[in-house]
């Protein structure tokens, strides 16, 4: 049915069920037409139309119109009578400087009846001097007052309120564009800088429609545009330009109008939970996720349009505002190119279309002078009408080619020049492979960004290395790094290592192939580009040994070095890993996994040194552990006697998977400790390789490990790597590395409250009660199958089992009860986090001892299996 307009309905109508039933027609009939493909323009402005009239008529429901010196206004969005469907509907009522109580209560009743109709109303009373003292000292007033729009009410009343607006004596138009200049700063910088975050909001992030916005805020106040339509009448847009905004505009509104049918309220994040239900609303539609892939491919094609041409346009209105028309004399760099303040130009009008591969000079001037900062309008528009008519890749052009690689081995390129070509898309127009990855979605927690947005990120790490206020952060790689000598390869090889994504197969055997062919086209030897392929191929090999095996066992150590083969590439690689963990999303980078990553490479180098043909003897390390603990414990006044008699209780194993500092600290307190049949609990007061640990020395039993899982599972504390050991006496003595919910080590203030709630769940019961939090938000919209895989070790006597399954609170507690019901001893795990996924390393043994047979490993796939679904569902 139609719905009705507000100004036919008689008194008797304007009931809250009557209303209500109007407004849910008028939406209805707006999803209807959308769904009609009706332009969304009309739409938006259809809705506000709507709400001109609605509230019109309960003005004069209201008899508003009796007083003098009264005027409702639309402002903000709805003043530029743009509504969405769950768009805040914001109104200024402009009244006299001494309102009456009859006008109060009227104003009261009014705005209560649109909260009962259920809807956004964003409302202030002022009068018109109040309208001025607040928007002076208020950007956000000043602003939502330019936009102002008469509705009803003393039209003479509205003019006055307009003149003082669009005073000079208001905002200053100078400084008004500064403040819309800083503000936009401080926006994106909330969303990273970037377009490309994974889950981006339509409206505020970079390019998106608040960008647009700013323009037009800025035109209006200093040059009287109201429209872009204006701008471009006024001559700050081209005609191309213009449409091209319009365009942009009409389909970020579409997306946002789509997105506004789904919800229930108010927002504007395109989150993985609503990505699938708008692309099928705006008939982006394939199998799988391809619909979404698609419909995002196009939804950051416009962001990065809009926020070239915001880049562009705010320059120009800088120039205007700022420099009031005046500009700096330029500079001549050379016959082609000149400096105009800190802006590069080009000489001649059609430069980048008679020779593209001018197009490289520019950068390799930008990289060449620290004084430029950016692109001169004039020469962007060229730059973009350049990037269009090209009939070629760059990368054919063999003087591209030659300049490309120069710019891989410039030392400011990474700092100056790459991040510049990515955002006026010369990077696509130079290499095709960069050009399909531009957008491509990553369906999942553990990246922030696109494909090619975590490409551009690496590239900016690893400048990182050069800098030595980074070695806390990044310790090898600003000891490595600058030792490089061809930083160009690995340059390269992190501008290919995801490029195959999202076509299919494995993306490192598909982007190794590219890196290599890439490498030889550009003149490199085959040695190089055997190596820039190999870095492409491997390039995730070190980060999942560091996290998902146990790198404390001589012979993971030894297949891995085996891998690597040499300490160049060694060095490479862990650039290469460390510069990829840190560019996936800004949280990730953490010390458990800086001292993961320095442990493996450190072992490595000393396998690689010391020659994988004499691997080391594990009682060697033992005696040396043993030796060290030793003295420390003599020093702090113990005897040997007494130390000796402690670790006759332990296995060789201890010795060898604990440093000598773990050694002495357990050692230390179990000497002390009174009474050795009653538990004990201690947690580290330093940072131990990166995060907390917690030692527990109890009886021994099947589910201790489990018990102690939840307990710190519901306290948001995650378990990376665990010990779980027994002394020949029966005495368990496990050790568990943790992190906050931060991924920091647990604070001090908190250690002592850690341990008497770990005590309380009485470490010696025999079944664990898993009581579990929330799941994440997030976690609602990804599933991930449950899978195990068994794989052999070299001496046979222990069982190692990979476990894939979503995270989801209470997972651990939930195996570790798992294997003491099925009585599966537990003897390690490496507990890996990759966004929603949970990718766990279990070393196991039967019951009797020595690896699980193959009965066991099925009996116990099959109960993990069903345990955890019951878990999720």
């Amino acid at each position: 049915m139609n719905y009705t307009s507000p100004l036919a309905l008689s008194d008797q109508q304007l009931t809250i069920a009557e209303l209500k039933q109007q407004l849910a027609f008028l939406s209805q009939h707006q999803i209807t037409s959308f769904q009609q493909n009706v332009p969304v323009s009309d739409l938006v402005f259809e809705r506000s139309f709507y709400f001109d009239q609605l509230l019109s008529r309960l003005w004069r429901f209201f008899e508003f119109e009796k007083l003098s010196k009264t005027t409702l206004i639309a402002v903000g969005g709805y003043g530029r009578s743009e509504l969405h469907p769950l768009s805040d509907i914001d109104i200024l009522i402009l009244s006299n400087d001494s309102p009456s109580d009859s006008f109060c209560q009227k104003v009261s009743a009014f705005v209560t009846l649109l909260w009962d109709l259920k809807l956004e109303v964003g409302h202030s009373v002022r009068s018109l001097n109040e309208c001025i003292e607040i928007g002076k000292s208020d950007l956000t007033v000043a602003t939502n007052l330019q936009e102002s729009r008469y509705i009803c009410g003393d039209k003479e009343f509205a003019h006055k309120l307009k003149l003082s607006i669009h005073s000079d004596s208001f905002w200053p138009s100078d400084a008004f564009y500064q403040a819309k200049i800083d503000e936009q700063k401080k926006r994106h910088s909330r969303y990273h800088d970037t377009t490309y975050n994974l889950e981006p909001d339509i409206k505020s992030s970079p390019g998106g429609l608040r960008d647009i916005h700013t323009l037009s805020w800025i035109a209006r106040r200093h040059f009287g545009a109201t429209s872009l339509l204006e701008m471009s009448q006024a001559g700050f847009l081209t005609d191309a330009e213009y449409r091209e905004l319009l365009e942009c505009q009409e389909f970020l509104w579409r997306v946002r109008f789509a997105l506004h049918i789904e919800l229930k309220r108010y927002d504007n994040r395109l989150t993985f939970g609503h990505q699938p239900q708008v692309a099928e609303r705006l008939g982006f539609i394939g199998e799988g996720n391809r619909g979404v892939e698609r419909m995002m491919k196009e939804f950051y094609r416009t962001l990065r349009r809009v926020a070239e041409l915001n880049s562009m346009l705010l320059k120009i209105f800088d120039e205007a505002i700022i420099h009031q028309g005046e500009q700096e004399k330029a500079i001549i760099i050379n016959e082609d190119f000149q400096r105009r303040g800190r802006l590069i130009e080009a000489r001649k009008p059609a430069l980048f279309q008679a020779r593209p591969d001018t197009i490289l000079d520019m950068f390799l001037l930008i990289a060449n002078d620290s004084t430029i900062e950016g692109v001169a309008p004039p020469t962007m528009r060229q730059l973009r009408t350049a990037r269009r008519r090209l009939n070629r890749f760059l990368c054919e052009i063999p003087e591209a080619r030659d300049k490309f690689i120069r710019l891989t081995q410039h030392p400011n390129a990474l700092h100056k020049a790459f991040s510049v070509m990515h955002r006026l898309g010369v990077l696509s127009a130079y290499l095709p492979q960069w050009s399909q990855i531009v957008g491509q979605m990553q369906f999942d927690l553990f990246h922030a960004y696109t494909v090619d947005e975590h490409s551009m990120r690496l590239l900016n790490h690893i400048n990182t290395f050069s800098n030595p206020e980074n070695r806390q952060k990044h310790p090898i790689c600003c000891e490595v790094y600058p030792k490089i000598n061809k930083k160009e390869l690995l340059i390269i090889a992190a501008i290919f290592h995801d490029i195959a994504k999202g076509r299919g197969g494995d993306h490192s055997e598909l982007g190794a192939i590219d890196a290599y062919e890439f490498c030889i086209h550009h003149g490199l030897s085959k040695p190089e580009a055997n190596l820039v392929s190999w870095l492409v191929k491997s390039h995730l090999l070190m980060s999942v040994t560091a996290q998902r095996r146990d790198i404390y066992d001589p012979d993971v150590i030894t297949e891995f070095a085996k891998q690597v083969r040499d300490e160049e590439r060694l060095d490479y690689l862990v650039c290469l890993t460390v510069a990829d963990i840190s560019a996936t999303n800004p949280d990730l980078w953490n010390s458990w996994k800086r001292s993961l990553i320095a442990d493996l490479y450190n072992a490595t180098q000393r396998a690689l040194r010391r020659g994988l043909e004499n691997p080391p003897d594990m009682r060697d390390r033992i005696r040396h552990n043993q030796h060290m603990a030793s003295a420390q414990l003599r020093a702090e006044g113990f005897t040997q006697w007494q130390v000796e008699d402690l670790w006759r209780r332990f296995k060789a194993d201890y010795f060898l998977r604990h440093t000598h500092q773990q050694i002495t600290w357990h050692a230390s307190n179990l000497l002390q400790h009174k009474n050795k049949e009653e538990s004990l609990i201690l947690i580290s007061k330093n940072a131990t390789r990166g995060g907390t640990e917690i030692f527990i020395y109890s009886k021994d039993q099947a589910h201790l490990f489990a018990t102690v899982a939840a307990e710190l599972d519901r306290r948001s504390i995650t378990i990376y790597d665990a010990q779980i050991m027994s002394s020949k006496d029966g005495y368990a003595v496990d050790t568990f590395m943790v992190l906050d919910q931060n991924d920091d080590p647990i604070d001090e203030d908190r250690q002592q409250r850690l341990i008497d709630q770990l005590y309380a769940v009485e470490l010696e019961t025999q079944e664990t009660h898993i009581k579990t939090r929330r799941p994440p938000r997030q976690l609602q919209h990804f599933t991930v199958k449950t899978r195990m895989e068994f794989l052999p070790t070299k001496t046979g006597k222990r069982t190692l089992m990979e476990f894939v399954a979503l995270d989801t609170p209470g997972l651990l507690a939930t195996v570790g009860a798992t294997f003491a019901r099925l009585g599966v001893n537990l003897h390690a795990a490496k507990i890996t986090t990759i966004g929603e996924r949970a990718e766990d390393l279990f070393i196991l043994t039967s019951d009797v001892g020595g690896r699980l047979d193959e009965d066991k490993q099925d009996e116990l796939k099959a109960a993990l299996i069903e345990n955890v679904d019951n878990l999720i569902n």
